[in-house]
């Protein structure tokens, strides 16, 4: 008889407690493989495919296509065991760990596997057996299964060969993290950089993705829409920003033919190409080396600023599903091909609905270009619980006095909002005048490098 195991919504980490079901990748009577995607499911900050931990044939499926589930409630059941009776197969948990739900079993807890009940073995008869367990990950000989946050960050070590036991994990409690991952691999090779712009589509351009939302109109024609998944997670975010911070803007015009014209130069002599997000992303980096204050939060609980070494710079990025704000982690230590490469691969992920919440996380300053929507100016709301925004409008030929003469000149709007608990209005007039400046004239920023 077959031992029916029980596979509950893991707990997809940051400290989400709901899900909602997207798309199940498997049917009642399928045949899965342990790690295998079963459901593809919506958080409030990534769309994830949940692998199962164990291998056998699915029994049971609990809730439809756009439910919303909780965490730790029953997703799926699988039949675990072997059509045949002498296979001396052994069953047990992948090893692989998702936040707040373990799939490993020690080996005490190893079973022979025994013969299906007839139905199971009606459903699976003419189907491969499931796949043998792969050994427990560890990171050590006691140290048990390797912590990983996310789905997807196992499986992009898996497709590129990468040994997680190897990996020191740079998130909470060493919760191992894309980011790590990748590291992991450049150091390995040289990865190709790719060309694609860093720039976002408007949002009639991108890809049309699985929605289900459930919009509910009344007989006098009003619509209502719920407030769930991303979109509930920025009213929510928002929201708590504009009721705790008490935040203050500022904005110039600048000058930024210079800076094209670098861009240009630098195009031009071949290699990867350098977007304009890129090289405003490194003068960001540059001006909160001079003016720390902005990176940093507040807490008030303990009634500190609360002020970081590191830049982990998030950029607001308009998607299908809405907006998101990816994060390039260390954006500090990058240079600006780098910082085009990793723009390229947040904006791809974040069309395609792929990003993953270590992805979305952990930002402690916000660059928004909206000036791809063909605006000029914007006061930007800041992405709590970080300290500031510089927002970015469109680059556009405008009069301008250049040099004592009116000339036509490639004019941009850039403006900064910042929470005034951080800072005065001298620090933040100072942080944007710097960033106008190396706008207006790059070897300023040459210059301080």
């Amino acid at each position: 008889m077959a031992q029916v195991l029980e596979f509950k919504l893991p707990d997809l980490g940051e400290g989400l407690t709901e899900a909602e079901i997207v798309r199940w990748l498997v049917e009642v009577g399928d045949v899965v493989a342990i790690d295998q995607p079963v459901v593809e499911v919506e958080t409030a900050k990534a769309m994830v495919e949940v692998p199962c931990p164990y291998g056998g044939v699915v029994t049971a499926r609990f809730g439809e296509e756009g439910t919303e589930l909780p965490v730790g409630s029953p997703l799926l059941t699988v039949a675990v065991g072997s059509p045949t009776a002498d296979t001396g197969a052994e069953t047990e948990g992948s090893g692989n760990v998702l936040v707040g739900y373990g799939t490993g079993a020690p080996p005490a807890r190893r079973r022979r596997v025994r013969r299906m009940a007839a139905d199971v073995v009606t459903s699976v008869a003419d189907a491969p057996a499931a796949a043998p367990a792969p050994a427990a990950e560890t990171r050590g000989r006691d140290d048990g299964p390797v912590p990983v946050i996310s789905p997807l960050v196992r499986r992009l070590a898996r497709e590129n060969g990468l040994e997680l036991r190897e990996l020191t994990g740079s998130g909470r409690d060493g919760l191992i993290l894309r980011a790590d991952v990748e590291q992991a691999l450049r150091a390995a090779a040289t990865l190709e950089a790719t060309t694609q712009e860093a720039t976002l589509l408007p949002p009639a351009t991108f890809p049309t993705t699985t929605t289900t939302t459930t919009t509910t109109t009344n007989i006098d024609g009003v619509t209502r829409t719920p407030l769930r998944g991303i979109r509930g997670a920025v009213a929510d975010k928002l929201s708590r920003s504009r009721r705790e911070i008490p935040d203050a803007t500022c904005w110039v015009d600048a000058d930024a033919t210079e800076l094209m014209r670098t861009r240009a130069a630098m195009n031009a002599a071949g290699g990867p190409k350098i977007s304009v997000l890129a090289l405003l992303a490194r003068i960001c980096t540059a001006a909160l080396t001079r003016f720390p204050e902005l990176n940093s939060s507040v807490d008030m609980d303990a009634r500190e600023v609360v002020r970081f070494d590191r830049v982990h710079l998030g950029f607001a990025a308009q998607t299908e599903r809405g907006l998101v704000v990816p994060v390039v982690r260390d954006a500090h230590v990058r240079n600006t091909e780098a910082l085009s490469a990793e723009f390229a691969r947040l904006t791809e992920a974040a069309r395609t609905g792929a990003l993953t919440p270590a992805d979305l996380t952990g930002g402690t300053f916000t660059l928004n270009n909206y000036g791809v929507f063909g605006v000029d100016g914007s006061t930007p709301i800041i992405n709590h619980p970080e300290a500031a925004m510089l927002g970015v409008g469109r680059i556009v030929p405008k009069p301008w006095v250049h040099e004592g003469e009116l000339a036509v000149r490639q004019v941009v709007q850039l403006s900064l909002t910042f929470d005034h608990r951080v800072c005065d209005g001298g620090t933040a007039g100072g942080f944007l005048r710097y960033v106008a400046d190396c706008v207006e004239q790059p070897a300023v920023l040459l210059r301080n490098l």
